[in-house]
């Protein structure tokens, strides 16, 4: 999957690149507009943590600068809810589900092809601070954490289930999609997927003297909607 991403990035840049050399009298565009999406979302623990996807949802404004013919800026300003959802036995009694709630800012260069009717690409670098979390934990984990803590004193269980408090407040990573645009008599409609590649840790990292996870990073993909009025 870093594979993938690092050649989509890599291939946007060079579009972009590209279409910086080929200058023309194109009148620059700006758009204004407001999102939603439906997010499945996941933290790549390492150690691992079996998990299922968990289901959030997304929403913000957006900003769109096209400054010259197929390339352009957007930026964004979204409210985000991700986390993550064990799996456990179905006949163990134990469940939990842990909300993280984000405010990220995407910067992503964009570039399409067509006219009334486009295919987008978007790609860049995101950054995110944690506002809140909410989780929900069954009683019969909660007892079965407690009885082995006592059990094992010395010895680390359950570090992802820490307090709010322990948790990396700034999230950072890579965001890139795909989609269409269709232009219409009332605004523009942007139709797009999206998959973001989380490089900052929820948690400290094994390089933190003390800390479990090697690894603690979001992975995300995102169905997105966004509604667009140009304004010049």
């Amino acid at each position: 999957m870093k594979r993938i991403l690092f050649i989509f990035l890599t291939l946007a840049l060079l579009i972009s690149d590209n279409l910086f050399a080929q200058r023309d009298n194109f009148l620059g565009e700006f758009y204004f507009g407001a999102g939603a999406s439906a997010l499945a979302t996941r933290v790549d623990f390492l150690p691992s943590v079996p998990q299922t996807l968990k289901i959030g949802v997304s929403g913000g404004i957006a900003a769109k600068y096209v400054s010259q013919r197929n390339l352009g800026l957007i930026v964004e300003a979204n409210y985000s809810q991700s986390g993550w959802e064990e799996e456990f036995d179905p006949e163990s009694g134990f469940s939990y589900n842990r909300t993280l709630n984000y405010i990220e800012i995407p910067f992503m260069t964009h570039v399409y092809f067509g006219n009334k009717t486009r295919f987008i690409i978007n790609a860049g670098p995101q950054i995110s601070y944690l506002l809140s979390e909410n989780h929900e934990m069954s009683q019969a984990l909660s007892d079965d954490i407690d009885a082995r803590r006592e059990a094992n004193p010395d010895r680390t269980i359950g570090y992802q289930y820490n307090p709010f408090s322990e948790m990396q407040k700034v999230d950072y990573g890579l965001v890139g999609g795909m989609g269409i645009e269709i232009q219409t008599g009332i605004g523009n409609f942007d139709l797009e997927g999206r998959y973001y590649f989380g490089l900052g840790d929820i948690f400290t990292s094994r390089r933190s003297e003390n800390a479990y996870f090697g690894r603690s990073a979001h992975r995300l993909i995102e169905g997105k909607l966004t509604y667009y009025i140009k304004i010049r």
